[in-house]
């Protein structure tokens, strides 16, 4: 494991990367991005849902509440990986997203 400090700037950056990329999106995505209190909300109207994508810094990870499912991801030096599929933070977000919105 890292020490706390590192981990969050890790964190930090990997969602700063996923929310940049998500607000260039959200206007023709179909959904808004909010950010509240460290975690990162993706917001859908229709069909109606919300993401949540925060750091869990005691275990390491960044969680993803999204489908009626978690997933956490591990800090690795690809950057934070799904270690069931291998992928990372951002096109599992992308994926999560285009599933949501293609379920009506």
């Amino acid at each position: 494991m890292i020490d706390e400090a590192t981990f969050r700037k890790a964190a930090d950056e990997a969602i700063a990367d996923l929310t940049e990329e998500l607000y260039a999106t959200e206007d023709a995505g179909g959904f808004e991005v909010e950010e509240q209190g460290g975690a990162l909300y993706v917001v859908f109207e229709k069909p109606a849902g919300k993401f949540v994508i925060t750091p869990n810094a005691p275990v390491q990870q960044i969680w993803i509440s999204a489908r009626n499912t978690s997933f956490k991801l591990d800090l690795t030096t690809d950057g934070f990986v799904l270690a069931k599929t291998g992928e990372t933070l951002t096109p599992l977000v992308k994926r999560l997203i285009e599933a949501h919105l293609s379920y009506s």
